[in-house]
């Protein structure tokens, strides 16, 4: 059985009919995973190169969780900012790393374009950090985590606190570690265990393992600050 198929959609930007591929589901299973969820599988074949869905007619590319259509205000601010430069590609088939690279950005152009969720943008911009990781870029790979990580701190403001979140919290703190805040991971790596209305054990347990990681790492430095015992004040680049 072949990994990848075949799937129909319609543009929500110009409406053209266009093919898309897909990867089975028994094609799907990890065999590693970072601890930030960034997968890695066998065979060659990567779920994550065909998230993205773009339209060879004008260049408009969207996930399964973007918007589902959108109004004529919104097809004109794409057109505006890229679909009227666009010049016709086809990304239907199989993808490679780079092709896969290209689809993301083509997403994260549209998403801005658009007004889009920033959950969703926190989404393809860590996509993004993954591409270049699979790619050993460390300081792009660095960048877009910067960027993910302060589009997931707008999803926690927004909408989080209510939510209780805990997988939100947990890749906030993750993601704090990753780009060495170590202080800010702690504080939310803290949040998820001490919540008692979180009943995530596998984010409680995740929270915890990685709060005992940057101990570990802290004494192994031979650093005299303990980071789990205090905080840091320091900001996060911004994103434009």
């Amino acid at each position: 059985m072949e990994p990848l198929y075949q799937s129909k959609l319609q543009c929500i930007c110009c409406e053209t009919p266009f093919m898309t591929s897909r990867v089975r589901p028994s094609f799907k299973k990890a065999i590693a995973t970072d601890t930030d969820f960034c997968g890695y599988y066998k065979a060659g074949v990567n779920p994550d190169f065909y998230v993205v869905r773009v339209c060879p007619t004008c260049g408009f590319a969207s996930t399964e969780n973007g918007l589902d259509r959108l109004n004529d205000t919104q097809k004109r601010k794409y057109m505006e900012a890229a679909g009227s430069r666009w010049v016709p590609a086809n990304y239907g088939g199989e993808r490679t790393e780079k092709e896969a690279m290209a689809c993301y950005k083509l997403a994260l152009i549209s998403a801005q374009a658009v007004g889009e969720k920033d959950r969703v943008i926190a989404g393809i911009l860590h996509h993004i950090a993954w591409m270049n990781r699979y790619e050993s870029n460390k300081a792009e790979e660095q960048r877009f985590l910067r960027f993910a990580l302060q589009a997931y701190i707008r999803v926690y403001e927004e909408e989080g606190a209510s939510l209780n979140n805990a997988r939100l919290m947990y890749i906030i703190g993750e993601l704090h570690r990753r780009i060495g805040k170590r202080n800010e991971a702690v504080r939310w790596f803290t949040r998820v265990v001490n919540d008692k209305k979180i009943m995530d054990s596998a984010m409680i347990r995740a929270s915890r393992e990685q709060w005992q990681l940057i101990r570990e790492e802290a004494m192994l430095n031979g650093e005299m600050s303990d980071p789990t015992e205090q905080g840091s004040g320091d900001g996060i680049a911004s994103f434009a």
